[in-house]
């Protein structure tokens, strides 16, 4: 479980990103974004772009009660979604996860950004908040190491509902932000 005094579904503005708690309308435009079977290639589920696995996949991010629609401020697209969930090997404890974002939204800032918001937002609850990826999910290793994250272990958990090897990245509060 998280800490109590956690809020999961906040409201996170930035300067270019807008976060806000998942809601039933945004089920048609975060589907544009995961239409792209590349945006899932490095996923533990890969068919996620056809319509009749993306439903069920987006009413348990909306039933999660933790995960938040990503918006660009200045077109109002919605680009992605992230989700604060407890970390299945700590209690209590902050999660950052389930993580995707358009193709187009790739190699840039936008996951520092929307990480920036959603760590800072945990930081005021916990001093150490987790990450779990896929061994196979290179791109997720790569954003994440260079988040300034630390992977601390493997470890066989459940996630999604699934049991299977989780890489356990951490971010701690004293080390962010992390030095430019």
């Amino acid at each position: 479980m998280m800490p109590t005094e956690f809020d999961a579904q906040p409201v996170l503005m930035g300067e270019n990103l807008h976060l806000k708690p998942l809601d039933d309308a945004d089920r048609e435009g975060l589907f544009v974004q995961a239409r792209d079977p590349l945006v899932w290639a490095g996923h533990p589920a890969k068919d996620r772009h056809i319509r009749e696995i993306f439903d069920p996949y987006f009413d348990n991010l909306l039933a999660s009660g933790g995960t938040l629609a990503v918006t660009e401020v200045e077109t109002g697209t919605i680009i992605g979604c992230s989700r604060y969930y407890p970390a299945p090997d700590h209690d209590p404890s902050i999660s950052i996860g389930y993580t995707f974002l358009g193709r187009d939204w790739w190699g840039g800032v936008t996951n520092r950004v929307m990480k920036d918001l959603m760590l800072r937002h945990a930081f005021k609850a916990a001093d150490r908040v987790w990450l779990h990826i896929d061994p196979a999910n290179i791109r997720s290793q790569t954003a994440t190491a260079r988040l300034g994250a630390v992977h601390a272990y493997d470890a066989e958990l459940v996630m999604g509902g699934k049991s299977g090897v989780w890489q356990c990245w951490h971010i701690d509060r004293a080390d962010w932000p992390p030095a430019p």
